[in-house]
């Protein structure tokens, strides 16, 4: 088969470090051919100005906080036949291209989603779900280890998330992009509803994975507590205008109003919000749902061809290694990582504690996968809470867990 050339747009916003993670995560995919293209602000792209992928990428300056905004940018700049998105504060898998992108060999394939890996490096913080045009997700059943090709039945689409998913470009310009309307939250959402209106197939593809971080924004912490709400009210406005009978607004707005109550008082009772805050958030959650219903939709700006050539990343063929230790040996060994990044290798550390401490996953800004963890504690969370392993036994198990996303052989 022919490898289908894919643009990977990355944007980036106040997070400069956070991107330069992301770009050296990038960096060790084993995909052939790929470009990556940064919308980012002044910090984000001096960045990446001074970083060693300077002249690697496409670099698109952009200082406006709409998601959808920058990202229809990134896709005016792609010149790839599939465009991938992925936020600044995650990194894939040296894997994630190649499951990811695989589906779109067959025509009636529009659009690909993977699995999102949370803070912990080890749960998933969304597999595969479906939405309806209320905006409610429900989880999916898919094949755990190939991608499923899923057709639009019904009112119901394909759910993807904005930070593990591909999509057509020519599909995109056909659908004119992710609507400016939605600055923040529901922007994939509102895509794959008109995927799903369109005809379009989405796959979802399990073992394309990346890790996301939750970042702290403007928007919410780095614990993921809210720190405006303005933004969602908004889009949830714009939401009901699209795909919300008029007749049922109302009662619809006042659920989701509850539920972003609930949220918010969760919060309070565990420490994390003081009462004030509470009105405060309710407060902006009603102004941004007022200033949405005035609010612009459509209108997106996109360029039939790409604003400049494909640009291939020199994407480096690299060996996926495994490197293990006691807790102890920690130092040396994350010497030892650093240096073979530097090599050339794709690079696991396992350190191990004599405890059944649970386990935690991380990419290293060096450019390693670094997990830590008790010998005879919880990796993947279904595990029993505690099974005795040998030092050697455990090494395998771990390496076995994340062979197919690491590309770990033998």
């Amino acid at each position: 088969m022919i490898p289908i050339p894919v643009s990977v747009v990355v944007v980036s916003r106040d997070r400069p470090d956070a991107l330069l993670r992301c770009l050296t995560g990038l960096a060790q995919l084993q995909y052939v051919p790929f470009e990556i293209v940064i919308v980012a602000d002044e910090p984000g792209c001096a960045t990446v100005a001074a970083s060693p992928f300077a002249g690697q990428v496409k670099v698109a300056p952009f200082d406006c906080p709409n998601i959808s905004e920058a990202r229809n940018l990134g896709i005016s700049h792609a010149a790839g036949e599939v465009v991938a998105f992925i936020d600044d504060d995650a990194v894939p898998e040296p894997s994630w291209l190649t499951h990811l992108i695989a589906p779109f060999q067959h025509a009636e394939v529009g659009a690909a989603g993977g699995f999102v890996r949370g803070r912990n490096g080890i749960s998933f913080q969304w597999k595969a779900r479906s939405v309806d045009e209320a905006g409610a997700a429900e989880p999916l059943a898919v094949h755990p280890g190939q991608a499923t090709v899923l057709t639009p039945k019904g009112h119901r689409a394909t759910k993807t998330e904005g930070t593990n998913m591909a999509v057509r470009r020519d599909v995109l310009l056909e659908l004119e992009g992710f609507d400016p309307g939605f600055a923040f939250f529901l922007d994939e959402t509102d895509l794959n509803l008109r995927l799903a209106r369109a005809g379009h197939a989405t796959a979802i593809v399990p073992l394309a994975e990346v890790h996301h971080g939750f970042a702290p924004s403007s928007r919410r912490r780095a614990d993921r507590v809210p720190r405006d709400l303005f933004d969602i009210g908004a889009s949830w406005a714009v939401f009901q205008r699209k795909y919300v009978s008029e007749s049922k607004r109302d009662s619809h707005w006042r659920a989701i109003r509850a539920s972003e109550r609930v949220r918010i008082i969760y919060h309070m009772v565990a420490g994390r919000l003081l009462p004030g805050d509470v009105v405060r958030l309710l407060r902006r959650l009603d102004v941004g749902y007022a200033e949405g219903l005035v609010r612009q939709r459509g209108g997106a700006h996109l360029l039939r061809s790409a604003a400049a050539p494909f640009t291939p990343f020199p994407a480096v063929k690299r060996k996926s290694t495994v490197v293990s230790g006691r807790i102890w040996q920690r130092s040396r060994l994350r010497a030892e990582a650093a240096k073979r990044v530097w090599a050339g290798e794709i690079v696991t550390l396992i350190l191990l504690s004599p405890t059944a401490l649970f386990h935690r996953v991380r990419f290293h800004p060096d450019g390693y996968w670094e997990q830590i963890g008790g010998l005879f504690g919880r990796s993947d969370r279904t595990d029993r809470l505690i099974a005795f392993y040998s030092f050697a036994t455990r090494i395998a198990r771990e390496s076995r867990r994340v062979a197919d996303q690491r590309l770990i052989m033998g």
